[in-house]
């Protein structure tokens, strides 16, 4: 009877030692990914929803195995850096920074920790990485969604043809926008169009920015810029009073009023990125892994803000998009509502 109560109080001693050696074990296996992004819109939040799939997808879940942190700054860069802070005091095992003032920040202030950005029109002249075409060793690497903007001057002279003179809203804040802005300028002449700038640094300012326009441009082109994207109800309120074409970058503003876009799918993007994160929660260093790109673009058409803003779209360029928009936005049905009057 004393053996059996020694050796029973043997085990339950080894028990009590080996529970929180085993729950240590346990919680070691668990990782954390914090992400932030500049601002919430529809792009970059399926930008976001991808990295998250992925990453389920391939084992890892939040609220299981995975601890999951996000951040929005907002639109504001001041609070994207105190964000960036944040992430490196709380020492996740990757940071992930959609769209460029966001990676930015992580760059700047979390140094030290993994990182992979995502959303990033030209993480070359951002100064994230050196070089697209290789990996860049140290801690950064990630996914471009660069435009293919010689195909987007084009695809504005298919739906508008007489068009000659363009207007261009970006925030000059953004160094992505100031990227694909010079970019326009480059190719817009090549397709008989001239390129009028209006600025907007702010939301806020996209209204008036718009309607700057009126008047003096055939068309306005809104690039990927994570501004005007967070006000583009504006830019398409203004485009139907006053019957301006609306070509997007992205094929989400589409969705939103936009007459087409020829452009990435962000959940994609998203995906292609949370395979990146993957890589190194399963022990790979972000400098080993080469940044990417994105080749494939689909053409979305809305056929219903094309009329609200003067034009009909061929039949022939109906037919050769991945997805034709039916669906009006509020500010579509506001104009019709008022046309039928």
């Amino acid at each position: 009877m004393n053996f059996t109560r020694r050796s029973l109080l043997s085990l339950l001693v080894s028990a009590s030692v080996m529970l929180p050696i085993m729950s240590h074990v346990v919680n070691a296996a668990d990782k954390h990914v914090a992400i932030t992004q500049i601002v919430e819109h529809p792009a970059l939040d399926a930008c976001r929803k991808g990295v998250k799939d992925e990453l389920a997808e391939q084992g890892f879940i939040a609220g299981k195995n995975l601890k999951w942190s996000f951040e929005s700054a907002q639109g504001a860069p001041a609070t994207a850096g105190q964000i960036a802070k944040k992430f490196a005091g709380d020492a996740p095992d990757v940071v992930v920074g959609i769209a460029t003032p966001s990676a930015q920040a992580l760059a700047s202030s979390a140094r030290h920790l993994q990182q992979v950005f995502s959303a990033v029109t030209d993480p070359v002249g951002a100064k994230l990485v050196k070089a697209m075409d290789k990996a860049n060793g140290g801690n950064i690497t990630g996914v471009s969604d660069l435009s293919p903007i010689d195909s987007h001057m084009a695809l504005i002279k298919t739906i508008v043809p007489k068009a000659k003179k363009l207007g261009v809203i970006f925030n000059p804040g953004e160094a992505n926008s100031v990227t694909l802005v010079e970019l326009v300028k480059k190719h817009a002449p090549d397709h008989g169009l001239e390129v009028i700038e209006a600025g907007s640094p702010k939301s806020s300012d996209v209204l008036a920015a718009t309607r700057s326009f009126v008047g003096k441009v055939d068309v306005i082109y809104v690039p990927t810029d994570n501004t005007v994207a967070s006000a583009l109800e504006a830019v398409i309120k203004v485009a139907i009073d006053a019957k301006i074409p609306v070509i997007a970058a992205d094929t989400g503003s589409v969705k939103r009023g936009a007459i087409a876009a020829q452009g990435f799918n962000y959940y994609d993007l998203g995906r292609q990125t949370g395979k990146m994160v993957v890589a190194i929660l399963k022990g790979k260093k972000a400098g080993e892994i080469q940044p990417e790109g994105v080749s494939k673009t689909e053409l979305y058409v809305n056929p219903e803000s094309a009329k609200l803003m003067g034009i009909v779209l061929s039949d022939e360029l109906i037919k050769s998009a991945k997805e034709v928009v039916k669906t009006m936005t509020k500010a579509e049905r506001e104009a019709a509502e008022k046309a039928n009057k």
